[in-house]
């Protein structure tokens, strides 16, 4: 991280600048005139440029002094917004939760009311993370992943375990190229649901098609979506086959619409995890979510098993 200049030689030229004069700055933060040409002079040497030029009676700002300005103008405001939120303790429960787009729509949201019920005094903010988030550096409070789970340093938690498999629409199965085996996929285009930071873990067609020994097909070729959503509707419209977890398209297999053409997931051990700096105190925020969010996980693989176990078997007549 670059060194930054002393912080009260920052204020006074901000200052200075919002007023376009050294009097008024000096009135504004207590301080004689000289004491603010003091520190601005002291400033510029730091930066080693000019950032005002001095006339008779005025003042001018350079163009390095033009382009420093607004930056710390709005940086400033932004100190004095948070300084003042803790003192009036406003956000002091407002809980951030970072979500992959497809979790969030299709897991989380659905389920929060329950939460927000059970702890009112809690303001619930949920960001979708179009890349991999951290909870220290990106400021979140709990983050949500889809990854092969290797983490540390972090409080971590998996949720749940996702199957990966191809998924397209009906019509492929039995179209001008019936899709029966992965060599299939020969006649077909390859749709790819890519991972938003290139994470190498990330599902892709080259590691699922060399692991169903299917050569002679280009595992990069086709058209390529970053949003759970594209590559949806890519699907729904026919344009070809995708890797897709079980939760993105679990409502589309459910109607139909969508189906999967053998049933081969990805050879990887993907599941949806939970991240925090720390997980401690009882009645934090973190620590109320991530408990309710562990439970749900929890209630929700339950009822996935139980689902599974109440299909009717299909007895398969001998040939």
């Amino acid at each position: 991280m670059h060194r930054l200049p002393p912080l009260n030689a920052l204020k006074a030229f901000e200052v200075a600048g919002r007023h376009m004069s050294f009097s008024r700055a000096a009135e504004e933060l207590h301080v004689t005139p000289a004491a603010i040409s003091h520190q601005i002079k002291a400033l510029e040497t730091d930066l080693g440029v000019k950032l005002f030029r001095r006339l008779n009676r005025s003042l001018q700002l350079t163009e390095a002094g033009q382009a420093c300005l607004p930056g710390l103008r709005s940086a400033f405001e932004t100190m004095v917004s948070a300084v003042g939120r803790v003192r009036d303790k406003e956000d002091w429960n407002i809980l951030t939760i970072s979500a992959p787009p497809a979790f969030g729509a299709r897991w989380l949201v659905p389920r929060i009311v329950d939460f927000r019920t059970a702890n009112p005094q809690i303001q619930v903010r949920i960001d979708p993370a179009i890349r991999s988030m951290d909870p220290v550096r990106d400021s979140v409070d709990v983050a949500i992943e889809f990854s092969q789970g290797h983490y540390s340093g972090r409080s971590a938690q998996r949720l749940f375990g996702q199957d990966v498999f191809p998924v397209c629409s009906p019509e492929l199965l039995n179209g001008k190229n019936p899709l029966t085996t992965p060599a299939d996929l020969r006649g077909h285009t390859l749709i790819h649901f890519d991972a938003p930071m290139d994470d190498p873990e990330w599902p892709n067609w080259e590691t699922w098609l060399r692991a169903n020994n299917v050569d002679r097909l280009d595992p990069n070729k086709g058209p390529h979506f970053t949003s759970p959503n594209f590559t949806t509707q890519a699907l729904l419209a026919g344009h070809g086959v995708a890797l897709m977890a079980e939760l993105v398209v679990e409502s589309e297999l459910a109607t139909g619409t969508l189906v999967k053409p053998f049933d081969i997931s990805y050879p990887g051990d993907l599941s949806y995890w939970a991240l925090a700096t720390s997980v401690d105190s009882e009645d934090d925020p973190v620590t109320l979510f991530w408990s309710w969010l562990t439970r749900e996980a929890s209630r929700y693989v339950r009822e996935k098993q139980m689902q599974s176990q109440s299909r009717p078997t299909v007895n398969k007549s001998p040939d």
